[in-house]
């Protein structure tokens, strides 16, 4: 990583960390017993931590020249890593947040092991830990690919992966000493949203810095799905975290944005978050590693775009779906159920069309379990975007919404689509960046898949079950014209289905903790025979990917 950076690298990285350890020691000096000051200390550590680093490899000879004639890709085996450490610690804290709801004793009465602490810290951990990584990781991979351009810098990548992590880090342990935005993401404070947009903008800067030194004349749709992930995430930070602090000294801020106008606000950055983080980003994920892996074209090249573009504007109006039967004027309550519904055409266009592709392939889905993982990621896709545009209506969503049934939908998405995409994914690109002919046990792989799906499975079920009978018991009434049911009675009549949920998420952790072995043993073995992505002995220089050029 460090070796491979001329003098003038180092020089540039050295200065960075000397800039990010003096405002580390000014946020512990002015945030003195605050999170503020707490956090400096966290920034402070790091950057001098990796000020030695750098320092220790500073006399190193220059790096040979011929490294700019290959593909850069140590930040995407760092980012691999890197996801599926949060991936194990992130699901675990999961396991535990989930086990709380049956068994709410377990905390002991210690603060930071409690619901209300830790469950942040499993959805950010998750979803921006493991998935922005998986990502970033993945982006700078299929950037370089499918443009036959190497990444324009060594700096910038190392910049954005290390300080996306950071602010993970600075999100998760704030979370665990009790101070967030209060929204319904539990967003962190405003220095951690300052930092995310700085190192979300330098993202997007490096991602178009590459593509015009591409020597593909065609941008690869992929490209086109990673771009509008980092566009429209960096627009809907920005906005959801105007917010004004107490003191430059003080951790705590206060938004821009109160009463309904903050409830749109929220619901406008929430969905999006699930259209462009939790869906843009990883269809760019599927449209290059399902067709890689099947050896097949994409099924239709113009569908995908038709797709891309339908999402991309439809997306942006329905999160208002979310505040039906509340303040928010009728007529948008309306406008976001109806661009939900229609939203259903452009989803499916791209889950059927990754379907589509693996026509003449299905003997490679039924004994490849790494495409399996692609090809049940899609139909969780077709099955989650079908199910969202059906809980938007209103009638339904007055018996579905601030249930279970909306957290069995949410994790339908996660579990089925992204993290088994991304599980898929990893299986095909970590033998590539290690040069191995395959990973250390495919057995394993097998082992994960059925561990993955059991698990999702059980735990989609159960809050099914779980939120339908909490939606029918909160909506009985007596002869009397009183409800049936206390709110404590419908509590009651969940813990079964609370245990169910526990046990599928620890299937699931589980089928995490065997692919993390899996990987790990692979890059064990990594000093083996070095083969190519196309099974060659010999290292190609700047290779196109020329199976994914389309079908028609």
């Amino acid at each position: 990583m460090i070796s491979g950076l001329t003098v003038s690298e180092r020089q540039s990285a050295l200065l960075i960390l000397i800039v990010m350890a003096f405002v580390g020691l000014a946020m512990a000096g002015v945030g003195r017993g605050d999170l503020l000051g707490v956090h400096g200390g966290i920034v402070l550590m790091i950057s001098v931590a990796l000020s030695f680093a750098v320092i220790g490899h500073y006399y190193d000879p220059e790096p040979p020249a011929e490294r700019l004639a290959e593909y850069y890709d140590d930040p995407t085996r760092v980012g691999i890593v890197l996801a599926m450490i949060w991936a194990v610690v992130a699901m675990a804290v999961g396991v535990w947040v989930a086990a709380l709801l049956a068994w709410p004793d377990m905390t002991w009465d210690v603060g930071w092991l409690s619901f209300g602490r830790l469950r942040p810290v499993h959805t950010s951990g998750v979803i921006f830990g493991f998935g922005g990584n998986a990502l970033i990781a993945t982006s700078f991979h299929v950037l370089q690919r499918t443009s036959r351009a190497r990444l324009p810098d060594q700096i910038s990548p190392w910049f954005v992966l290390i300080g996306y992590n950071l602010f993970c880090v600075i999100a998760a342990t704030g979370y665990l000493m009790g101070l967030t935005q209060s929204k319904e993401y539990a967003e962190p404070e405003w220095y951690a949203d300052l930092w995310l947009v700085i190192v979300w903008v330098t993202y997007f800067v490096l991602y178009l810095r590459t593509l015009q030194r591409r020597q593909e004349p065609h941008i690869y749709v992929a490209n086109w799905y990673y771009m509008a992930f980092i566009l429209v995430v960096a627009v809907l930070h920005i906005v959801n975290n105007l917010a004004v602090p107490v003191s430059l000294g003080h951790a705590k801020s206060y938004s821009l944005f109160s009463g309904v106008q903050d409830a749109m606000t929220q619901w406008w950055y929430g969905h999006n978050a699930v259209a462009f983080f939790l869906t843009a980003g990883f269809l760019g994920m599927m449209y290059y590693y399902l067709p890689k892996r099947a050896g097949r074209p994409i099924f239709s090249y113009r569908l995908s775009i038709i797709s891309f573009w339908g999402i991309t504007f439809m997306y942006m109006w329905a999160g208002s779906h979310h505040l039906h039967y509340t303040a928010l004027p009728q007529w948008v309550q309306t406008l976001g159920m109806t661009f939900s519904i229609v939203l259903l055409v452009p989803s499916w266009a791209s889950a059927g069309n990754a379907l589509a592709t693996l026509n003449g392939a299905w003997f490679k889905v039924r004994d490849d379990a790494t495409l399996r993982f692609m090809m049940v990621a899609a139909v969780f896709y077709g099955l989650a975007t079908f199910e969202g545009s059906f809980m938007a209506i209103r009638a339904v969503n007055s018996l579905s919404h601030y249930t279970d049934w909306t957290i069995g939908h949410v994790h339908g998405g996660a579990l089925g689509w992204v993290a088994m995409i991304t599980f898929g994914s990893f299986y095909a690109l970590v033998p590539w960046m290690w040069r191995q002919e395959r990973m250390y046990s495919p057995k394993l792989v097998e082992v994960h898949f059925w561990l993955a799906l059991s698990g999702t499975i059980v735990y989609v079920f159960a809050m099914w079950n779980s939120g339908i009978i909490q939606g029918l018991m909160w909506r009985t009434y007596n002869e009397n014209g009183t409800l049936a049911y206390s709110f404590i009675d419908s509590v009651v009549a969940m813990h079964p289905y609370y245990i169910a949920r526990a046990f599928g998420g620890f299937l699931f952790l589980l089928g995490a903790i065997v692919c993390a072995y899996n990987i790990w043993m692979t890059i064990r073995l990594s000093k083996a025979k070095v083969v190519t992505e196309d099974g060659k002995t010999d290292v190609p220089v700047l290779e196109p990917a020329t199976v994914l050029q389309a079908g028609e």
